[in-house]
């Protein structure tokens, strides 16, 4: 009798106990369990304040600012070569002989025209002061002494065009030999000996090296934002840093009408490393800056685009907005719009929508809504309380029994 007394209070206390766990709300030190879910493990920076700058890039290649195309002025064969790449020249030197073979014949032919013409004005000269002297005597005719005048001038026209003709061969003989116009340093050849040298054809190339320029051609957006004597970067293609800097020294007033692109020279200022004509490169030119501005990286953003059909003229229209997160203390996340301004790279200006001190989330924010449970990286998460079953007096006593 007493084994099934103490049975029956063993199976009232157990179902009491049963009953006071099945429901928070009636047990001391409950919890929801829901306060503890895993949140999303995200990355935060803190905002902070930095200089942004706004850049138009283009490429062109370096070239000496003062270059001279050497043409031949008569066309003959290259006789011998006496200038070479990298050769230093000055005014008046020799840079190739062409052949002057027919010019110097030609020069001895004029030569004798111009004695021969010279040798014909004496004589019609002595012949028409004597027919002027027998035409004052009244001793010849005036058809006579106008005859000898008009033999006169004749013989004088003679002598001038034999004198051009002499004065033109002459030239074309020193045209024989090629020489440099400018001082400078050969910075091209493209003739050897034995080619033809046709008038008109470059074939040397001299280079004042003492300045550099590059010549872009930006589109008319960019063309508007360049002024001048801004400051440019300069980096060569293949290289990881800014090789020389420079400035914005000349701008084109017009565009040109094929491309539609305008012609900007930038005059290169500071060279760190040594520069070769020809070589492309990158140059950066900054149109604005601001000095204390905040700045958040491009990967922070997250882009809402909304595509808007307008039914009364047919069109699509593409609206973006730019947000990012905020976290508000180690567990949400805040979602706030932004208002964009400059872009340099990865780094982008915010004008409203972010505060000095706030803790931006850089990564982990692709699948995040307004108020997002969130676990920042590094903090330590939440614990729940451990559950400590609580007895009762009955318990105790049935136990002891």
């Amino acid at each position: 009798m007493i084994r099934l007394l103490f049975s029956a209070l063993l199976i009232i206390a157990l179902a009491s106990c049963s009953g006071r766990s099945s429901g928070d709300q009636q047990r001391p030190g409950g919890f929801d369990p829901s306060a503890f879910q895993r949140g999303t493990s995200v990355q935060v920076a803190e905002i902070s304040r930095s200089s942004i700058s706004e850049i138009v890039r283009g490429f062109g290649n370096i070239q000496a600012q003062d270059q001279v195309r050497v043409s031949p002025q008569v066309s003959e064969r290259v006789s011998s070569i006496h200038a070479d790449l990298g050769d230093t020249v000055r005014v008046g030197t020799v840079l190739a002989r062409l052949r002057d073979v027919t010019i110097l014949d030609q020069v001895r032919r004029d030569e004798r025209q111009v004695e021969q013409a010279r040798s014909a004005v004496s004589r019609d000269s002595l012949e028409f002061t004597r027919a002027q002297t027998l035409f004052d005597r009244n001793l010849i005719s005036s058809s006579e002494i106008e005859s000898a005048r008009v033999s006169y001038l004749n013989s004088q026209a003679q002598y001038e065009a034999a004198r051009a003709s002499l004065t033109q061969s002459r030239e074309s003989l020193a045209f024989t030999e090629v020489r440099s116009p400018v001082n400078g340093v050969v910075t091209r050849r493209s003739i050897s000996p034995g080619d033809l040298a046709s008038v008109g054809s470059v074939i040397y190339e001299i280079s004042n090296l003492a300045g550099y320029e590059i010549r872009l051609f930006l589109p008319l957006q960019d063309r508007r934002r360049v002024r001048l004597n801004q400051t440019v970067d300069i980096r060569l293609t293949g290289e990881a840093h800014h090789s020389a800097r420079g400035v914005v020294s000349r701008i084109s007033p017009g565009l040109d009408p094929v491309t539609g692109l305008a012609e900007v020279v930038i005059s290169l200022t500071d060279m760190r490393d040594v520069i070769l004509p020809g070589s492309l490169a990158e140059a950066s030119i900054v149109v604005q800056t601001n000095p204390e501005s905040i700045v958040i990286p491009r990967n922070a953003l997250v882009e809402n685009v909304q595509t808007i059909l307008d039914p009364e003229t047919n069109t699509i229209r593409i609206n973006r907005a730019f947000n990012a997160f905020v976290a508000q203390g180690d567990t949400v996340a805040v979602l706030r719009e932004l208002e964009l301004g400059l872009q340099q790279g990865d780094r982008i200006e915010v004008v409203s929508g972010l505060r000095d001190g706030d803790r931006l989330i850089v990564t982990g924010q692709g699948g995040l809504e307004n108020n997002s449970r969130i676990r920042v990286a590094g903090s330590r998460a939440p614990r729940p309380a451990r559950e400590i079953p609580i007895s009762t007096e009955s318990d105790t006593t049935a136990a002891s029994e």
